[in-house]
């Protein structure tokens, strides 16, 4: 097999954990992981745009921090699922050189999307009177549209370079998906010039929101400081919270990855950090924003009830009937 392997342009992707004891356990932890991810986001995006009273700029780009994750998670997830329970673990060149585009394109949109979500809470504490003007819709669909072309940029500079130096050794990735770090392990290359300037670029694209995030905040923090009301402060602190738990969570995973020397990385580590913020995040953040948000909860409340309503409608109908 290793043969043939050598002979193809195929790799081979070992997993999360290389020869697991218990595949089926894992599938089964990781499956239900995708569901509640995929079932979250989703219902966030619906209640966004059936619920009138979410119809904000805030919701908007939630929205389209729902539907990044949703694509983000079905990158990596159903091949992962996939390779558990068989034993051709394989990924075309073309595949994998796919995984990489839509990887760093998804990424690195969410960093610029979390970082306009920073300004837009700055705007609702600092400037609540100028809201609406300074956060009307032209400006929403260009924060969205600055995101997705943001993050695709990153994708069409990175993935063809990576793909292009030859990879004539062993074709198997220490990895459950094609992240660069890991692909580039197998160039029978020198590749330590291209990696330092991937390495300058991803902190160049963190440097950006995480800016704009950090002035963001500070702004707000020097508002809220100012403020003497009580009740002022609070609801200034539960507009901000759920973003803050997000951004520390996502841009965490992201300092390990894009900034730490690799000195400080094992393949070990790099597929848990890896896990944590393709797996787990797209799953957490929706939950931080319907658990924390009283709007989301209450628009959850009202759909829910609504449908009960209907259900009842319906059974009263087909009674009548008979």
């Amino acid at each position: 097999m290793e043969a043939v392997l050598q002979n193809s342009t195929d790799f081979v992707l070992l997993g999360l954990i290389t020869h697991p004891t218990l595949p089926e356990l894992v599938f089964a932890v990781v499956f239900s992981i995708f569901v509640v991810a995929v079932t979250a986001n989703m219902v966030m995006v619906l209640l966004i745009h059936v619920d009138s009273r979410l119809h904000t700029p805030m919701y908007f780009l939630l929205s389209q921090l729902s539907i990044m994750d949703t694509v983000y998670i079905c990158i990596t997830v159903p091949k992962m699922l996939h390779d558990l329970l068989s034993k051709e673990k394989t990924i075309s060149f073309l595949g994998c050189a796919l995984q990489i585009f839509f990887y760093l394109t998804l990424i690195g949109g969410e960093f610029f999307l979390l970082g306009f979500m920073a300004y837009d809470r700055y705007v609702a504490v600092c400037n609540p009177l100028r809201y609406p003007l300074l956060m009307n819709r032209k400006i929403c669909l260009f924060m969205v549209l600055g995101s997705w072309v943001g993050g695709s940029l990153d994708g069409f500079m990175l993935t063809p370079v990576t793909m292009s130096f030859p990879y004539c050794g062993s074709r198997k990735i220490n990895h459950f998906f094609c992240e660069i770090p890991a692909v580039l392990k197998l160039s029978c290359i020198d590749t330590s010039l291209y990696e330092t300037l991937m390495y300058a670029c991803c902190v160049l694209m963190l440097l950006i929101p995480i800016s704009v995030i950090s002035v963001s905040y500070t702004r707000i923090l020097i508002t809220v400081h100012r403020m003497n009301s009580a009740e002022g402060r609070r609801k200034a602190f539960a507009t901000c919270s759920s973003h803050i738990m997000v951004v520390s969570i996502f841009y965490g995973a992201a300092f390990y990855t894009n900034v730490l020397p690799h000195s400080y990385h094992t393949p070990e580590k790099d597929k848990i950090v890896s896990a944590f913020y393709t797996i787990l995040t797209p799953m957490l953040n929706p939950l931080i924003y319907s658990l924390r948000n009283k709007d989301v909860a209450s628009a959850l409340r009202r759909m829910l009830q609504s449908h009960a309503f209907f259900q009842r409608v319906a059974a009263k109908d087909v009674s009548r009937k008979y």
